[in-house]
This record gives structure tokens, C-alpha cells and sequence, in this order.
């Protein structure tokens, strides 16, 4: 795997990722589509949304998060250890974990974000109900 983006260090750090699980290219079965959604005519003409599939495991992946095809292939690989390892090390508690923290933080912000924009409309309330005071007297 050979790309122009992506750093040797990160590229040694996912082969020992890979070694570590176990997982050998020649269990991977590696297509190349051409990706959907928007980017008109160059979208339609280059095969850079990457398809791996584990034989062993039977876990599939389809990445299409940037124009590269070096770069989609890098994530893929990157989401199948993901996987591989929620799968053998049980890390699925570890990442709801995560989650759930993420969407308490979401939540405590629109919160505070709402207390704000009412806190505003009530502020300008007020200015306008001295606006109105002034035009009647």
C-alpha cells in the first residue's frame, strides 16, 4: 500500500496494527467502485471508493471519505482494525463509552445554547417594550 498522502509513520504504525490483530493482505479481498454522491462528471469516471472485505471474519468495509484512492484505502484498512479488534478485544464497551460522553457534551451544549437565545430574546423583549413606552406617552 503506497501513498503519496500519507505519512510513513502512519503507515507503519497500521501494518504493526495489523500484524498485532493478525491480519495478513492476502486474507483481504480488495475491489475499487466508483463512488456515489456529489462531485458530478469526476465522480462518475474514477474508481476511488475502496471495498475490502475480511475472508476470515466476513467483516466489510466501503470507504469513500476522500477523492483518493491511496487515502481510501489507508481509512479502510484503518476501520477494519477498528473492528477486528471491537470484535476480538471487546472494546465495543470502551466505544460506547465515548459516544455516550459525546452526546452528554452535545447535549449540556445545546442546553446552554438555548438558555442563551432565550436569555437574548427576553433582553430584546424589553428593549422593545421601551421602544413602545416612549412612542405612547
Amino acid at each position: 500500500m503506497d501513498g503519496q498522502f500519507i505519512g510513513s509513520v502512519k503507515k507503519d504504525t497500521l501494518g504493526s496494527r495489523m500484524l498485532a490483530l493478525g491480519l495478513r493482505e492476502a486474507d483481504l479481498v480488495e475491489k475499487y467502485i466508483r463512488g456515489s454522491g456529489k462531485g458530478g462528471q469526476k465522480i462518475n469516471k474514477t474508481s476511488s471508493c475502496v471495498y475490502i472485505k475480511h475472508i476470515p471474519t466476513g467483516i466489510e468495509i466501503k470507504c469513500q471519505k476522500t477523492r483518493s484512492l491511496q487515502m481510501n484505502r489507508f481509512f479502510a484498512r484503518r476501520e477494519l482494525c477498528d473492528r477486528i479488534e471491537v470484535q476480538r478485544l471487546g472494546a465495543l464497551a470502551k466505544r460506547k463509552q465515548e459516544q455516550f460522553k459525546l452526546r452528554k457534551q452535545k447535549m449540556r451544549r445545546s442546553r446552554r445554547s438555548k438558555q442563551i437565545m432565550l436569555h437574548d430574546k427576553k433582553h430584546n423583549s424589553g428593549v422593545k417594550q421601551m421602544r413602545r413606552i416612549v412612542k405612547d406617552e
